[in-house]
């Protein structure tokens, strides 16, 4: 028998590689998850046309596709909780990836039915995860939130870049090398994002734990969350902001696609945007700290998105980069702005967690409308000014909720213990 001697620090040594090497890839998983959270749904905008045709999807039908991320996040969202208590967070959320992949993998088969059905999947399983994954680096990473949030959220925008940049010119070389695939190329490129979720099934088994269920026994009752103002702000704030992204997500390409840019660089100029946001999401704590509080940069965040905008829609085609750009600050600006406040009007984690509930289930529910009317407006009447007209007047209602809610109070709640 080999005798361990208490002054060798080599055991020690082992369990804290050990140690090292599983938080590495406990962060890698999380981030592979993060990056396939939007690739659904911006893989669509760029070929949107093609889908269209080939489905014989109606305008009514185009703008209902771009609407359901939003209406499931707002609708499926609250269940997440209820799915975390009876599974815990990591079966729950392998379940919910290989969802993702089966639902997004869907979307190979050209019909317009496999398109809402696998879309629908897909969207339900990132709708869930969106309220699961920041508990998950809440508790894995206690002592380094804001680092893992700042890969979470540029990974997450990452994917969105890399499905709206990759998406179009994916179709094209399919269709290419594939020549009995025709028309149906762009069904294949819209698949092709059910790869990525399922690495992050493989790499996420590798971090499961049997048995890895951390419940309480004792849990927190948040009451006057509802008839409290300043969360009815907040929630504003959140689903007005996101709306505009939605919008931005759906109809970019398609608006470019109108003015005379083809799908590729429709796409790119959608990519670049969302790329900006990863970049504006990591800087923008820095820039936050130096406000007593965030009415001031609220309001700046989305009377440049508002700006910028207007400069997509009606700019020369070769400044478009630029505007892509300052959208993309802007719009990277509001969103992090949108769940900064959820913390920072809260009194502590409880209310925290409750808060954002309310303002992810109402808000994204209210977000839903944005792309659907967008649409409509669009097919309606042939003419960006009446989809410039909506994206002002969000805005101009972001921008007063950002005020409402940017100012330092709390929510005004009362908190019951209860048995768990």
């Amino acid at each position: 028998m080999q005798r361990r001697d208490a002054t060798n620090p080599l055991p020690a040594l082992t369990a804290s590689n050990h140690s090292r090497t599983h938080t590495i890839a406990l962060a890698a998983s999380l981030a592979l998850i993060a990056f396939s959270l939007r690739t659904p749904i911006t893989s669509v905008g760029p070929i949107l046309l093609e889908a269209a045709r080939a489905t014989h999807l109606t305008p009514t039908g185009a703008s209902i596709l771009t609407t359901l991320p939003s209406f499931c996040f707002g609708v499926f969202g609250p269940l997440a909780p209820m799915l975390a208590r009876r599974m815990g967070s990591e079966r729950a959320l392998l379940v919910l990836l290989v969802l993702l992949t089966a639902g997004t993998a869907l979307r190979v088969v050209p019909s317009w039915q496999a398109l809402y059905i696998g879309q629908t999947i897909a969207c339900f399983s990132i709708g869930l995860m969106n309220v699961l994954m920041p508990g998950v680096v809440k508790r894995d990473f206690p002592h380094h939130v804001a680092l893992m949030t700042g890969l979470y959220s540029a990974a997450m925008c990452a994917g969105a870049a890399a499905a709206a940049a990759a998406t179009a010119p994916a179709a094209n070389a399919i269709g290419h090398v594939f020549g009995n695939v025709g028309d149906n190329a762009w069904a294949w490129a819209l698949a092709l994002w059910a790869v990525p979720a399922a690495a992050a099934i493989v790499m996420w088994l590798g971090q499961f734990r049997a048995g890895g269920i951390r419940a309480g026994k004792r849990a927190s009752k948040v009451r006057g969350l509802w008839r409290d103002p300043l969360a009815w702000q907040v929630t504003l704030f959140m689903g007005s902001q996101s709306s505009l992204a939605y919008i931005v997500f759906g109809w970019l390409p398609t608006v470019l696609r109108m003015r005379g840019m083809s799908a590729v660089n429709a796409g790119l100029m959608l990519s670049l945007s969302v790329m900006m946001q990863a970049v504006a999401s990591l800087l923008l704590p820095f820039v936050i700290a130096r406000f007593r509080d965030q009415r001031a940069i609220n309001v700046s965040a989305m009377i440049l998105a508002g700006v910028s905008l207007t400069g997509c829609f009606f700019a020369p085609l070769s400044t478009m980069w630029g505007w892509a750009l300052l959208l993309g600050v802007a719009q990277g600006s509001s969103f992090t702005l949108g769940l900064t406040v959820i913390g920072l009007r809260s009194n502590d984690s409880q209310v925290a967690a409750q808060l954002s509930s309310m303002a992810q289930s109402i808000g994204y529910l209210l977000a839903s409308s944005g792309p659907f009317i967008a649409g409509s407006l669009l097919h309606a009447t042939g003419s960006l000014y009446g989809l410039a007209g909506l994206c002002a007047g969000i805005c101009v209602l972001s921008s007063w909720f950002g005020y409402a809610a940017g100012r330092r109070a709390h929510v005004q709640v009362k908190i019951e213990e209860t048995a768990a």
